[in-house]
């Protein structure tokens, strides 16, 4: 599952400029957000493993949960995100080609080599195919890479996702299980783009009034995800216990390959090195909250698994990758 952390701003206007040598206040909260998230979604976890008997029946939740986090990405959008795409079509595109190719491919060559039984395959997959994951944008600040086009990816790719996750599911999980990619179309434009326009919306309508929340909407959405991940850790208990090692080997590589070849293809293409850097984590980190919900609604608990693993690893090792990015700079 994925924190939509708030973005920092750091290539915006600010409201009120920051002392010099500090963090806006709103960048600030944003790392304090994204360095406590992994513990909160352990917790989490853990609570739904040891306690599923408690927790039984939340599953229909997790859609409108995963909505909730996608109108807060909604609420930090402003209008120079998306024309920055049209300032760095190159760039965005390289970064949307790399994320869709790599991912999806990784996922299942992974669930293929480690012979993964089917319901886990398709998650590993289902995990690939998802968008950008929203936390990547503050991961890429604090490696101090560029985050202009980090958010630009990120946005474009979750725009995206309704036509090109079910697709690549379909290619790509197909043979390990029945993919309804027309239901998936569905759900993602009800559970990630509709509420992401909203969010956009009521930006451009009460900007004032959001600004006041910027602040608290890293921990509004790190607290809805720890649900999430609670939810389907719950469901899929028996499955954990006895697939942890396969499923974590799996996220690990998964993560690990998808980090360091995003960052080579930036590399290749001569982006620079901060550009690089955003590479990184945009290829990288997965929206693995959409991912756990759709694995949850077309497939099963045991598929939804590598989603849950994914959210608590990639935003540690993110945060790991992005500190030692920042002092090898």
């Amino acid at each position: 599952m994925e924190q939509n952390s708030q973005r920092p701003d750091a290539q915006r206007e600010q409201p009120a400029a920051a002392p010099p040598g500090e963090l806006p206040a709103s960048d600030r909260a944003a790392r304090r957000a994204v360095t406590v998230f992994p513990l909160l979604v352990v917790a989490a976890g853990a609570v739904g493993l040891l306690w599923p008997a408690h927790f039984t029946g939340w599953a229909p939740a997790v859609p409108w949960l995963l909505g909730v986090v996608m109108f807060t990405m909604g609420l930090t959008l402003t209008p120079p995100d998306f024309t920055a795409v049209a300032r760095r079509p190159w760039a965005v595109g390289l970064g949307l080609v790399a994320h869709y190719v790599i991912m999806p491919g990784l996922g299942w060559l992974i669930a293929t080599v480690l012979d993964l039984p089917p319901q886990l395959a398709a998650g590993v997959i289902l995990v690939g195919c998802a968008p950008s994951g929203t936390a990547s944008n503050v991961v890429t600040f604090l490696a101090r890479g560029d985050v202009a086009l980090s958010v630009s990816v990120a946005t474009v790719s979750t725009v995206l996702a309704p036509l090109i996750t079910p697709a690549l599911t379909l290619l790509l999980a197909g043979q390990f299980l029945a993919v309804d990619a027309g239901g998936m179309v569905t759900d993602i434009l009800k559970t990630v783009l509709l509420p992401v326009v909203a969010g956009l919306l009521v930006r451009l309508v009460a900007g004032r009034f959001v600004d006041r929340l910027l602040r608290a909407l890293p921990w509004l959405s790190a607290a809805t995800v720890a649900v999430i991940v609670l939810v389907v850790v719950s469901g899929s208990a028996p499955a954990i216990k006895e697939a942890a090692a396969p499923v974590l080997l799996a996220v690990v590589l998964h993560n690990g390959l998808g980090l360091a070849l995003g960052h080579a293809a930036g590399r290749l293409a001569r982006l620079g090195g901060p550009a690089s850097r955003a590479m990184a984590f945009e290829v990288g980190m997965q929206n693995s909250g959409l991912a756990a919900s759709l694995a949850t609604a077309h497939f099963s608990p045991a598929a939804a698994l590598p989603a849950a693993v994914f959210s608590v690893w990639h935003n540690v090792s993110g945060a790991v990758v992005a500190a030692w990015m920042a002092r090898r700079r």
